[in-house]
């Protein structure tokens, strides 16, 4: 069961629906194949292509079920175990896990995130970081005053911090090595990554 390899997101086991949104270029090999054509873009853009797909069906079920009053939480986690996942699902060549999603009615006022300012995510023109370290110790003091984080990745590395921000956070989890076989799992899958 998908809920026991990812033990420490609990709400996984308990949401009503949890939803795996799976990269599939399948599909457009199969029509290449029905209507006698060669699959001419065996490339890296071929698993690009699948993968963004499936993050904007996700989004598009995100909005749609808010707008019927459901709650949802993407669950990343899952690439964490995409060859069990992959198992589990009977998932063929060229597709793929990329995301799960926890769906439900809240129990309770669910919380927003605040998310980094336009000012560091969007780009007008050309890409511009002018300003990104105040911008970003900014957003870590916005964050932390409103949403304060309950607990500080690895300590026994790093020791505690006396301001921990979502930079603090985020340096922290990206410095131990994450999904280091997905692209191996993706090979063997058939996708040709070139």
């Amino acid at each position: 069961m998908i809920a026991d390899l990812i033990p420490d997101m609990p709400w996984v086991r308990e949401a009503p629906v949890f939803l795996v949104f799976c990269g599939n270029n399948r599909r457009i090999r199969q029509v290449a194949e029905l209507r006698g054509k060669p699959f001419a873009n065996d490339h890296l853009d071929a698993f690009m292509n699948a993968a963004v797909d499936a993050g904007i069906v996700m989004t598009t079920f995100i909005h749609a079920a808010a707008a019927a009053g459901l709650g949802c939480c993407p669950i990343s986690s899952v690439r964490n175990h995409a060859q069990r996942i992959s198992e589990l699902l009977a998932l063929p060549d060229w597709v793929f896990p990329v995301a799960g999603l926890c769906a439900g009615y809240p129990a309770g006022r669910g919380v927003v995130t605040p998310r980094l300012p336009l000012g560091v995510t969007v780009h007008t023109d050309r890409f511009d970081e002018t300003g990104i370290v105040d911008k970003i110790e900014g957003y870590d003091r916005r964050r932390a005053a409103r949403q304060p984080y309950a607990k500080q990745r690895g300590i026994e590395r790093y020791g505690k911090a006396e301001f921990y921000g979502w930079s603090e956070d985020k340096a922290r989890q990206y410095s131990v090595v994450q999904r280091a076989d997905f692209g191996a799992f993706i090979r063997g899958k058939r996708f040709n990554l070139t």
